[in-house]
């Protein structure tokens, strides 16, 4: 018994190894398609969108000199923002693009009592964007001609004493992974704030050091998060992380690295069955289950480049159990092959893999996986003397005696 288990061990850590190199393979294969992807991805969809909160100034000349700026707080800020989810498959890789259409309004108050020419300084959130449909009107009137400067929108207008201005910019743009709004670089102060963003997606994410809504309420599509201040003074802004679909190449490879956990647990069920059960099986029988497991990972890793990752799954599945039981069927039977070697392969095949489709729960449902076989070979063996049963091992067959 002791040269069988050194083979079956042998055989198993020629698999794990094979393992290993399949998931290095695959994640090298991953990483350099993302190295390339990604690039003309943003070429087509633009960068992450960062909208900074435009600034209004007026210009004062004192002693003669150069003019100096007079940053204003703006008296209102009403914005809503409205994302569409629209993922793109790239080889191995999702990548979360969307669309945006943004509209705000900005109100400008004039405290002082005389009449006040100030500028509107507005940046946009990606400066190799595309901008459609883009608007810039100050007080209901649309400005035709706009003065574009190095990424952005520079407009003067006056203001006369005790008045309140509105300057609305909107447009239709379309970036990837994340949509922020910045109200400056540093702490900021921030009077009469609002910010509606409504989703077409249900899984929200906010990314570290971002305010999160005053208000949610659920949509038909997905869901409308509103911010809304009176008189706020922080440093922190306001973001949107896009939700991410299951990668096929990253998946594909945690699959393969983990692997040689649910073999072990089958080589270790199909042994104690084969011991208690008196059943010969050769090493060079471990050897092809073997084989049948890793054809699963194999298949997944250049498959899933072209099928959908849950089909990709259902195809590898049928496979490697076709492959096991139709060959145990011929070296034990079709009884054994089947409530046995192939209900064991689609525990810790199948089940066992299914458990990374589970974002979060993937470690909990292995560990349960694991105490639960632990718990059935103890059950199953609990009352076997291993003394006696290792000396029937022992025992040669008896041979049949010949015919008449």
């Amino acid at each position: 018994m002791t040269k069988r288990i050194l083979a079956i061990t042998f055989i198993f850590i020629c698999t794990s190894i094979a393992w290993i190199f399949l998931g290095s393979i695959t994640t090298h294969r991953t990483n350099s398609q993302d190295v390339k992807l990604k690039g003309s991805v943003r070429q087509m969809w633009g960068e992450v969108h960062r909208q900074q909160a435009p600034q209004v100034y007026y210009r004062t000349a004192e002693h003669k000199k150069k003019p100096n700026n007079r940053y204003l707080t703006f008296d209102a800020s009403d914005i809503e923002v409205k994302l569409k989810l629209d993922h793109r498959k790239k080889g191995l890789l999702w990548y979360s693009t969307y669309q945006v259409a943004f509209s705000g309004t900005y109100s400008v108050k004039n405290d002082s009592a005389e009449n006040r020419s100030v500028i509107f300084d507005y940046t946009f959130p990606a400066s190799d964007g595309i901008y459609e449909n883009l608007t810039f009107a100050v007080d209901g009137k649309e400005v035709e001609t706009l003065d574009l400067v190095s990424g952005g929108i520079k407009k003067a207008f006056d203001i006369a004493p005790g008045q309140v201005s509105k300057v609305k910019i909107s447009y239709e743009s379309q970036a990837m992974d994340e949509w922020w709004y910045l109200f400056g670089n540093s702490v900021s102060q921030i009077k009469n704030f609002k910010l509606t963003m409504l989703t077409d997606f249900e899984d929200i994410d906010f990314p570290d050091h971002t305010i999160s809504p005053t208000k949610k309420e659920r949509t038909k599509d997905g869901w409308k998060l509103t911010w809304e201040y009176s008189n706020l003074i922080s440093g922190i802004q306001i973001g949107m992380q896009m939700p991410h679909k299951l990668n096929p190449g990253p998946f594909a490879a945690r699959v393969s690295f983990f692997a040689p956990v649910s073999l072990f647990l089958f080589f270790f069920l199909i042994f104690i069955i084969q011991t208690v059960k008196k059943i010969k099986l050769h090493p060079m029988n471990y050897f092809f289950l073997a084989a049948a497991f890793f054809s699963f990972h194999l298949l997944m890793a250049y498959l899933v480049d072209h099928v959908n990752i849950y089909l990709t799954f259902f195809i590898c599945s049928a496979t490697s159990i076709f492959l096991v039981i139709s060959y145990m069927r011929l070296v034990v039977g079709t009884r054994f092959a089947l409530l046995k070697a192939g209900l064991a392969q689609f525990v810790y095949l199948v089940l066992f893999s299914y458990a990374f489709f589970l974002k979060g729960y993937t470690g909990l449902s292995i560990t349960i996986c694991c105490i639960v076989t632990l718990f059935l070979v103890m059950q199953f063996t609990g009352r076997i003397d291993w003394n006696t049963q290792e000396e029937n091992n022992r025992k040669p067959l008896p041979q049949p005696e010949p015919e008449a």
